[in-house]
């Protein structure tokens, strides 16, 4: 009893000549090209939250090297400026790095309106503040005023990120 001949297929080829190593380094090299993402650093968004990052920076070291009237108003408003500049530093790292693309159980853009939304309200409540008691020393409404700057870059960051999570979504469920 004679079955026939038996085809036992592998990964390997055995009819023709082995891969050029050059082809599996490009490959390689291709998936560690894409571990940054270039494109976002000239990005109007990159831009926008290295303006943010900039204005509260220098909004905190204006405030910082003045001589103080009122800690309070100003302990908040550094402590206001520095956690958003933190939580910008944040996202453009997770933009950067593609980070949003391994973490999917997070809906990056609805996080980032949410941080929009409520750092750009503390932060315009600390810049109010702190304008009222500047008393024209010029450090303290320098920082006020790049406090204001922040804001303004903030709420077009909110209403970017606004865009791109609510109303994408909303076209999307209407598909």
């Amino acid at each position: 009893m004679s079955h026939g001949a038996r085809v036992i297929r592998t990964g390997v080829s055995s009819g023709g000549p082995a891969a050029p190593p050059a082809a599996t380094a490009a490959s390689s090299a291709g998936s560690d090209a894409e571990l940054m993402d270039g494109a976002y650093f000239r990005s109007c968004a990159g831009m926008l939250k290295v303006a943010q990052m900039i204005s509260l920076l220098i909004g905190f070291i204006s405030v910082n090297s003045s001589p103080w009237t009122d800690n309070s108003a100003y302990s908040y408003f550094q402590i206001v400026t520095m956690c958003d500049f933190v939580m910008i530093l944040f996202f453009y790292i997770i933009h950067i790095f593609r980070i949003y693309k391994k973490l999917t159980c997070v809906s990056w853009p609805l996080a980032e309106f949410l941080h929009y939304l409520i750092g750009t309200i503390l932060l315009l409540i600390a810049s109010i503040v702190a304008a009222s008691k500047s008393y024209n020393l010029t450090g303290l409404v320098a920082g006020a005023t790049f406090g204001f700057l922040a804001t303004i870059l903030c709420v077009v960051s909110m209403w970017s990120s606004y865009k791109v999570s609510c109303i994408t979504q909303s076209s999307n469920a209407s598909v």
